[in-house]
């Protein structure tokens, strides 16, 4: 798939600060910014227009409207949310597609979700 934007933060942390143990610094950080990008109630809407747009993803000029924010903000709200690794980007011509990237949500959703609530949740 070319022309795909690659996430500049690091994986996500294999411990979750609710299992009991310590999350390590580095980690805690990485977790923080992914967290920061999802704060913020226009990109939970991008993310939530881009999820359910009829072929899974949008353009900029897809999301202006719906959002009633400028051209210029929104491509500001996509580019942190690519940069956090939750959408990725593709290139056509002179338009750029976004996707969300369904394993960096499961990821986050993973971490915040108690052990014992996961192991019942995966056994269904």
């Amino acid at each position: 798939m070319g022309g795909v934007g690659t996430a500049k933060t690091a994986a996500m942390p294999s411990i979750s600060p609710l299992t009991g143990e310590p999350i390590k610094r580095a980690d805690a950080e990485r977790l923080a910014g992914v967290l920061k990008a999802f704060a913020d109630p226009a990109r939970l809407r991008l993310i939530s227009l881009i999820q359910s747009a009829p072929q899974g993803e949008a353009s900029v000029s897809d999301l202006t409207a719906p959002l009633g924010l400028s051209q210029p903000t929104v491509s500001h709200h996509l580019r942190i949310l690519t940069e956090a690794g939750l959408l990725e980007r593709e290139k056509r011509g002179v338009w750029a597609y976004y996707r969300v990237v369904p394993s960096a949500i499961a990821a986050i959703a993973d971490l915040l979700t108690p052990p014992r609530k996961r192991a019942t949740k995966r056994a269904r």
